[in-house]
């Protein structure tokens, strides 16, 4: 596998094309681009990071391969009204926990014609996930930390999601002084930017390290979460 030394403008040209043409004739004519401009440096971007994944959490997952820690680029119709065949953005996931599983803590990667998201975290907490957090947010000692992580994460400037509920759930007290760390049923930190100039050289896993870095502390609080019974 070669040296990661940047995605390239071909890249982005080819995501952009296939938002433009979401055919199974264009990417089979595309497919060499697909080969190329996407799979190849992904594997290799994913293999930059991982030693530096390995010294922070010795359990994170950096796999450099597709259904590995690259997303496979067909999109999953069978339930959605949206029969585009193709997802027009490369994402990659680095996980925290026992098998490709997107039901524990990690760290994601969506790289999309003009625009980059990363971030940490769980998009959606499960009911044992649900059960620890509710927990975690009743008890002074887990919460005070929980809000450390966040306060610090935000003024470094990323944006806190996951607050989805529009109320307290039942049976917990509505006027809770965490009332709003409560209405959420998943949390994380992102970054939303537009392509950084880094992106196209061999600094940009330097680049997204650095901001993992920032934002690991809450993927860390959620790792020990999930360890409680």
């Amino acid at each position: 596998m070669a040296k990661f030394a940047g995605f390239s403008r071909e890249t982005i040209k080819f995501l952009q094309g296939l938002q433009d043409h979401n055919d199974k004739a264009w990417f089979d004519a595309h497919r060499a681009e697909y080969e190329e401009h996407y799979l190849e440096p992904a594997k290799a971007f994913v293999s930059a990071l991982a030693p530096t994944f390995e010294k922070w959490r010795p359990g994170l997952h950096a796999e450099p391969r597709v259904n590995g820690s690259i997303f496979r680029i067909n999109r999953d119709v069978r339930f959605s009204k949206d029969k585009t065949p193709y997802k027009h953005h490369l994402d990659l996931w680095f996980w925290e926990g026992e098998g490709r599983n997107f039901g524990c803590p990690g760290l994601f990667f969506r790289l999309l014609p003009g625009e980059l998201i990363m971030g940490v975290g769980l998009h959606k907490l499960d009911k044992d996930w649900l059960r620890k957090y509710r927990a975690a947010i009743l008890d002074d000692v887990s919460a005070k930390e929980l809000q450390k992580v966040l306060t610090k994460v935000e003024k470094a400037g990323y944006a806190i999601g996951g607050r989805n509920l529009a109320r307290v759930p039942r049976g917990l007290p509505p006027d809770h002084p965490r009332a709003d760390l409560l209405r959420h049923d998943g949390i994380t930190a992102t970054l939303e930017t537009p392509l950084p100039k880094d992106l196209y050289t061999a600094n940009f896993p330097k680049f997204c390290l650095g901001h993992f870095k920032a934002m690991l502390p809450l993927h860390t609080w959620l790792v020990e979460l999930g360890s409680r019974k």
